[in-house]
């Protein structure tokens, strides 16, 4: 079978290739503190980012981007995404606390993408931020996390939740040693997989972020947990999915947000090493990540430090497993950090995420559809 071949954007040679913007409200702008604008990075010489002066005019979405509903419980960071049927499940994460600054939250709530609606559903039972997320066989799986006030910790609290009761039962937590949040995630068989992310995350400038390399599965029919060798280098903030035995981990970032990283680590689940691919095009931290087909795609991040301030990425880049190459596509409208992708079909969403790079919450929902012949 033929690998999945992404049709590049066509242009008009003589403009240059559209900037993707940010137009906030001026009323959303002040209660939340966030930027109207941000700063936009483009392929440049050797792979360098070039960067665009910020700018403010509304956010266009052609090439296969879509505005959907808009998060209904309101601007979410920080959460996890995963997909039962036609649902997309917003878990966790940070919303902003009245006065300034932000909350770590258990809600959960769900995006039929047929109705283009929001529901409820019921909250975790211990409010995480960077939780690890995944779903098998009908039902969602949380396997830790990061919470706290002034300096967020990793969490070995495990749940899995049963839409048919919409109930959470406690599972067996995460082995001693282990815990972490924002980790890659991906699913192979009965397992789900969890390669790097952080036991602290300490926010504001200088604050600690302990990055970790360390590789677990946890096998949702024994319900037991076992080891994998490490990554080759600590990860956190990092993009993961798994394309048909391979779990591949994306970019992401080493101790720090402006330490982002371009490497892609791949690892065969039937046993193996870990192998490094083809880097992305944009060294990025704070993406999010999905699979169509034989392709990965990554959006957004931060980590682009413009002027000494740490601005958001726009980039959209796909990863063909098969050829072991990459191509850029259309950016993000409304560029992102810190938010999650998961498909349905050959859709892929991107609820929530931050317009400034730290905590700046959006309740934008948008779905990408790749141009795949």
């Amino acid at each position: 079978m033929n690998s999945p071949k992404i049709r590049r954007r066509e242009t008009d040679g003589a403009t240059p290739r559209r900037i993707a913007s940010i137009a906030v409200s001026v009323t959303l702008a002040s209660a939340l503190g966030l930027q109207v604008g941000v700063a936009h990075a483009h392929p440049g010489h050797l792979g360098r980012p070039v960067v665009s002066a910020p700018i403010a005019t509304a956010p266009v979405y052609a090439d296969g981007w879509m505005q959907l509903a808009p998060i209904a419980g309101g601007p979410r960071q920080e959460h996890s995404v995963a997909a039962i049927g036609q649902d997309v499940y917003v878990i966790g994460g940070i919303r902003p606390d009245g006065i300034g600054g932000s909350v770590t939250v258990g809600d959960v709530e769900v995006y039929d993408t047929k109705r283009n609606t929001w529901r409820n559903a019921a909250p975790l039972p211990v409010a995480m931020n960077h939780p690890n997320v995944a779903a098998v066989g009908g039902k969602l799986y949380v396997l830790g996390g990061l919470s706290g006030g002034a300096s967020w910790q990793a969490l070995r609290d495990s749940y899995v939740y049963d839409p048919a009761t919409s109930r959470w039962t406690p599972l067996p937590p995460m082995p001693e040693g282990t815990e972490r949040g924002s980790a890659a995630m991906g699913v192979f068989d009965t397992r789900i997989y969890l390669a790097g992310g952080m036991r602290t995350l300490t926010p504001g400038p200088g604050g600690l972020q302990d990055t970790v390399a360390t590789v677990s599965a946890y096998d949702v029919t024994t319900g037991r947990w076992s080891n994998l060798p490490d990554l080759p280098e600590a990860r956190d903030h990092v993009g993961g999915a798994v394309v048909g035995h391979t779990l591949y981990v994306l970019g992401g970032r080493d101790r720090g947000q402006i330490n982002v990283r371009d490497t892609v680590y791949a690892l065969d689940l039937r046993g193996g090493q870990w192998v490094e691919r083809a880097p992305m095009p944009t060294a990025r931290g704070g993406i999010a990540a999905a699979a169509v087909g034989g392709v990965i795609y990554t959006f957004g991040g931060e980590g682009n430090v413009v002027d000494g301030v740490n601005t958001v990425f726009d980039q959209t880049e796909a990863y063909d497993t098969q050829h072991d190459r990459w191509q850029q596509l259309a950016p993000m409208p409304v560029p992102r950090h810190g938010t999650a992708a998961v498909a349905v079909g050959d859709t892929i969403h991107i609820p929530g995420g931050g317009n400034a790079g730290g905590a700046a919450p959006m309740d934008v929902n948008d779905a990408y559809r790749p141009h795949i012949r």
